[in-house]
Formats: structure tokens, C-alpha cells, sequence
């Protein structure tokens, strides 16, 4: 659900509507009851073995509860949602974090490399015979048919922000199925198919910013232009990135730089600066979505290094939730991450300006780059003093609020398909390192005036 993650959605009364419309068809208000083969809880695991069981668990989202045939990844977990829909009903940007949970399951011998190499080949087969809009994906497919799955009336078109978390995911995979030979060679080929035939350019809709959906029918009728500080970053170094439809970058230094949210600069507890984004750095996807191949290490453009940007927007959701201005019940040190999840009645981009006492375990595990020792905390904290109410076959369940003794039973595939890629960017930097060694991303990066290790 990335549309209604960007925190401004929140003030604008159309997608108010939407949110209530979302919340009525299956949010985290509709609680179903664990499945009977919930993992136990093992005790005095090491920290290593604790981020192995954590990976491998979340891994299984991805692979065993993909849709059938599309090999996609579901929405979310709780199928009565949306009427009933929810079982047919897939994701393409959490499909892209898929992909990258796919080539974690492979790097930890979850599975090996010709299953991965067999589900690719379904996923790409599938996305070649699917609906695209000017080559861009939907935000949802039915996923026995390919058809567009409108996200609301007049979302049944391209979503070019979704489509950047799926294409860096399949060009991760490029970067890693390099072997010469018949398989692989035809993975890459339709891999690069579709990233050639997304036509970045028509998303500017002739204007100096690139505009979030397309709809065959309603045209630029919701006419979002994504502009400020949010989780989009990717989305603009793709689509410089592009060799076959690339924009110009003064639609970066001219268009996303110039929203209300882009520039900060202020201290925030007297420690930390936050160069770019929100007041209190918004929800902490901001720091995952874009940095889950793009590699923030010393990465750097003329308004922020984004190390630091991601680091200092960390520390501050934490200190958040360590102060607790609001007073909820168990926030701490040990027990902290604020972003957008489901909650008691529905789903909502919580944030330090957004807090409904919600604990969401993805925000704190999927910053282990950046807090590991604090992100260790939360992660041993989540896993061995609730009970067993926060962990499942498919890891950490999404989201909790103690104050209302809420605890979800549901999975949604953009929360856990970070914490797999983040705590292996971690570990190893892997998929780093794969998605910045396309010779594309480097271009785009310079063509935007990044800097970085990586070239």
C-alpha cells in the first residue's frame, strides 16, 4: 500500500476518503487467528542465530505463500480482505522486494539457484503478458490473469513508483543470474525487456517532475507529482538510469526538490540534523524503500549524504519513541519504530506526527544497516518478551499497539520484504553491492550528480 504511505496524503481530503475506504475492505481491524503452525519461540538463541531464524522465516512470505501463478507476491496475508479478494490479489512492489528476498534465499541456501531461477522465470513470464501502461506497472494485479487490479476507481493505470521498487528488484536479480548460460542468459534478457520498455519520460507528462499514475481511462486525473523528501528517490534514479526512455535531470533538481517536505535542516533533541524530509523525519520506510538496492553509503548529491540522512532519521524515530510524549504503553529503548503498517481500525503511515501507539517490528529490523545495535535490541525484545504474539511461520507479524492490547495476525509483503533485504545489507551488503553494479544505475547516478564508492 506505498500510495498512502507518503505522509501528505494524510491532509488531502480525497485520499482521507481512500484511507477509509481501504480500512473498510481489510485493514488490521479485521483479526483473524494465528495459523495453526506458528513457529515456537527458541530460547537462548545468539544473535546470529536470532537474525538467521529472522530471515529465513520472512524468506517464506516470498516463496512458500506466492501466488500460485503468478509466483508474485500477495498483498497481504489475511485473505478475506478487499471481499475475499485478497488471495488472488498481488503486489508489484512488494514483488520487487520479493525478487531481492529471492536472491537472499539462494545466497543463504533457503532454496537453490535453479528454483530461484525457475520462479524468476515464471514472475518475468507473467509481467511480459500482463498488463503494462506505457510500460509501467499497476500498483495491483489479479494475479491469475495479469489484469489490472484497480488500487481505487481511478488508479487502473500505471504506477510508476511501484514500478521503480519492482525494477530494482529485477535488475538486483540481473546483477546476480550472470552465468552464461541458456537459463539465465533469457532470465536477463527478459529482465532488461521489461526495465527497456518502461517509458520513464511519458511519467513527466511533458512537465519538469515525474507524475505518479497513468490511467488508459482517467488519464493524469489524480495528478500526484511526486515532490519532497519520501521513499520516491529510487524512483528518480531509474528513470535517469534509463537507456531507452530516461528523463532529463532537471526534472530531479527542478521537480522532486521542490516540494514543501524536500528541505529540513533542523536539530532534532539537540543531536541530530535531518538535511532532507518531514518534521521528526516521517515514517521510517522513507529510509528503506529507495535504500534497499540504492547504497546510501557515501552516497552523496548536493542536498544531503544520504548515510547520514538515514542514520540521523533512525536515531530520531527512536528517541521519538524513547521520550513518548504521548504516553503510550511499552514504548522504550528496546520496544520502538514508527512507520506505516495496518493498526486497530485500518492502516495509517504512523510517524513522530502521526502516532497512534503503534509498534511496527519492520521499522526497527529493516534499519539494521543503520541502528544495528539498537535494531539487535528491538529484534530480541520483539522475538522473546511478547509471548509469542509478535512471531509467526512468516516472521514478525506487522504491527501492535500494547495501550490497546492490539496485536495483528497478518503479514503485508511491503513490511517484511525489507527486513529480509535490510538485515542482509547488514550482514554482507549483498544487495548493495548486486544493484549498484549495473552499469545503468551508475550512469544515472552521475548523470544526477551523485557521488559514490561504487564508481
Amino acid at each position: 500500500m506505498t500510495y498512502l504511505k507518503n505522509s501528505m496524503y494524510l491532509l488531502n481530503p480525497y485520499f482521507l476518503a481512500l484511507l477509509i475506504m481501504l480500512n473498510s475492505c481489510g485493514g488490521g481491524n479485521d483479526i483473524t487467528p494465528p495459523p495453526p503452525d506458528v513457529d515456537p519461540i527458541v530460547k537462548e538463541l545468539s544473535d546470529t542465530e536470532l537474525m538467521d531464524l529472522v530471515q529465513k522465516n520472512t524468506f517464506k512470505y516470498f516463496w512458500d505463500f506466492a501466488h500460485p501463478v503468478s509466483g508474485l507476491a500477495l498483498e497481504r496475508s489475511n485473505l478475506e480482505a478487499y471481499g475475499g479478494e485478497a488471495a488472488n490479489i498481488v503486489t508489484t512492489g512488494g514483488s520487487g522486494f520479493g525478487v531481492m528476498a529471492i536472491v537472499v534465499g539462494v545466497e543463504r541456501n533457503y532454496i537453490t539457484r535453479d528454483q530461484a531461477i525457475e520462479r524468476l522465470h515464471k514472475i518475468t513470464d507473467f509481467l511480459l503478458k500482463a498488463d503494462r501502461f506505457h510500460g509501467a506497472f499497476p500498483h495491483w494485479y489479479y494475479g491469475d490473469t495479469g489484469k489490472v487490479r484497480p488500487f481505487f476507481s481511478t488508479d487502473n493505470g500505471g504506477d510508476i513508483v511501484e514500478t521503480s521498487f519492482l525494477i530494482q528488484g529485477l535488475l538486483t536479480a540481473r546483477q546476480y543470474f550472470n552465468k552464461d548460460n541458456a537459463l539465465e542468459n533469457s532470465l536477463r534478457t527478459k529482465i532488461n525487456k521489461l526495465w527497456n520498455e518502461v517509458e520513464w519520460d511519458w511519467y513527466t507528462n511533458n512537465k519538469d517532475v515525474l507524475t505518479w499514475h497513468w490511467s488508459p481511462n482517467f488519464g493524469w486525473a489524480i495528478n500526484h507529482e511526486l515532490k519532497g523528501y519520501n521513499e520516491a528517490l529510487i524512483t528518480y534514479v531509474l528513470a535517469a538510469s534509463s537507456t531507452s526512455h530516461p528523463i532529463n535531470k532537471s526534472v530531479y533538481h527542478n521537480g522532486w526538490t521542490s516540494g514543501n517536505d524536500f528541505a529540513n535542516g533542523n536539530v532534532y533533541y539537540q543531536k541530530w540534523k535531518l538535511k532532507l524530509g518531514p518534521e521528526l523525519g516521517g515514517p521510517l520506510f522513507f529510509a528503506h524503500y529507495s535504500f534497499l538496492g540504492l547504497d546510501p553509503r557515501n552516497l552523496v548529491d548536493k542536498y544531503a549524504n544520504y548515510w547520514e540522512q538515514n542514520v540521523n532519521h533512525t536515531l530520531i524515530n527512536r528517541e521519538y519513541c524513547i521520550k513518548n510524549p504521548k504516553q503510550f504503553i511499552g514504548y522504550s529503548a528496546v520496544n520502538w519504530g514508527l512507520t506505516a503498517s495496518d493498526h486497530k481500525n485500518g492502516y495509517s503511515a504512523h510517524s513522530p506526527t502521526n502516532d497512534l501507539g503503534v509498534i511496527t517490528p519492520t521499522a526497527a529490523l529493516s534499519s539494521f544497516p543503520y541502528t544495528p545495535e539498537y535494531s539487535m535490541q528491538a529484534m530480541r525484545n520483539f522475538y522473546y518478551n511478547f509471548n509469542g504474539k509478535l512471531w509467526g511461520k512468516y516472521g514478525f507479524y506487522d504491527a501492535f499497539n500494547q495501550t490497546e492490547n492490539w496485536y495483528a495476525t497478518n503479514y503485508l509483503a511491503i513490511d517484511q520484504g525489507p527486513i529480509i533485504i535490510m538485515i542482509e545489507n547488514h550482514r554482507t551488503g549483498l544487495l548493495w553491492n548486486l544493484f549498484m553494479s549495473s552499469p545503468e544505475v551508475k550512469e544515472g547516478l552521475k548523470k544526477l550528480e551523485f557521488t559514490s564508492p561504487h564508481f
